[in-house]
């Protein structure tokens, strides 16, 4: 027992000496880390827990300052500050890095995964690593994926009850071009917003309604100016925590390694977050007032029928990512 502890005890030192060593090579330091999710929402849970992990780790040395609901901008905003290094981090729907890597827009095809499961094991897997390993050429470094999650339509007009009731309806989506198909296969009209402007946009009725995960109806208080939640849930959206790739280009690899790490230890609470509350929030839509149903499964394979034609057409431009993406999951539905 004696000699027990003595072996534990020249480990600690060790493990202490190895810390204060490259302890030098950690420099004092403030990342901005920026959403344009509220705070309460998963995302910031995420960051909070990010925030914590690279503080303790590196000895106080790096501070984190979060910057929620928008404040840095739009992320087409942000994701232009992080790539001229004004801005360190940011979080964000991984469909919208696809303006600077193709493959990216598999995250916004309709109905691709069942559950959280099947998307855990893509973005985790050789898939996803080699997806943000190519923001590199960008700009970026890609350093994990969180969860956005099943995202389902409000509106403010009528309760959605069959495909054809969306018709006519002018509906905000994220401003890029599959979004844009997908809402028009459904006879609605699309109407591409920044987040940060689409409350102001439903409270002045310039949109009938949006699309978006539960956990951001709620944060966002959308109840407040939408009367109507169908749960859809027709499309699943990973988040992308990135960096700056001229800030982390000079870095050094203590500094990587702490941020890094810390990046991969947030995924668990940030996961954990967003699927631990979505009946909560569903109670708190409930309780605001909203009216809640969801589509017959007759008129969700006709939503999925509609929808056919756009992720046909948007296969072709993202190209051998989609095939890999199905092989996989064909794998994992055995």
């Amino acid at each position: 027992m004696k000699r027990l502890f003595i072996k534990s005890l020249l480990a600690t030192l060790a493990v202490t000496a190895m810390g204060t060593a490259t302890a030098q090579d950690i420099k004092d330091r403030t990342i901005k880390f920026g959403t344009v999710g509220n705070d309460g929402h998963p995302s910031v849970v995420g960051m909070k827990k990010f925030k914590e992990a690279v503080e303790a780790k590196s000895g106080g040395k790096i501070k984190v300052q979060l910057f929620v609901n928008g404040t840095l901008g739009s992320d087409q905003a942000t994701l232009s500050a992080v790539k001229g290094g004004t801005v360190e981090m940011a979080v964000m729907n991984s469909g919208i890095l696809a303006s600077e890597v193709k493959a990216l827009e598999v995250f916004d095809f309709p109905f691709l995964f069942s559950n959280e499961k099947e998307a855990d094991v893509i973005v985790d897997g050789p898939i996803g690593q080699k997806m943000h390993a190519a923001l590199a050429d960008k700009g970026i470094v890609g350093l994990s994926y969180w969860e956005l999650g099943f995202r389902s339509i409000t509106n403010g007009k009528r309760a959605i009850n069959k495909v054809e009731d969306l018709a006519g309806l002018k509906l905000r989506v994220i401003p890029n071009p599959i979004n844009v198909d997908w809402v028009k296969a459904l006879g609605a009209n699309p109407t591409p917003l920044p987040f940060p402007e689409v409350y102001a946009a439903l409270e002045q009725g310039a949109i009938d309604g949006q699309e978006n995960p539960v956990s951001v109806i709620a944060t966002s208080k959308f109840y407040e100016v939408q009367k109507f939640l169908t749960l859809t849930n027709h499309q699943y959206n990973p988040q992308s925590v990135i960096f700056s790739k001229k800030v982390w280009d000079g870095l050094s690899a203590d500094e990587k390694k702490i941020i890094d790490d810390s990046a991969d230890i947030a995924v668990k609470a940030q996961r954990e977050a967003a699927r631990s509350t979505v009946a909560a929030n569903l109670d708190v839509l409930k309780k605001n007032g909203m009216t809640i149903t969801s589509l017959p499964a007759a008129e969700v394979v006709k939503l999925r029928e509609k929808m056919k034609p756009v992720i046909e057409k948007h296969s072709i431009a993202v190209g051998a990512t989609v095939a890999d993406v199905q092989a996989e999951l064909a794998k994992l539905r055995k």
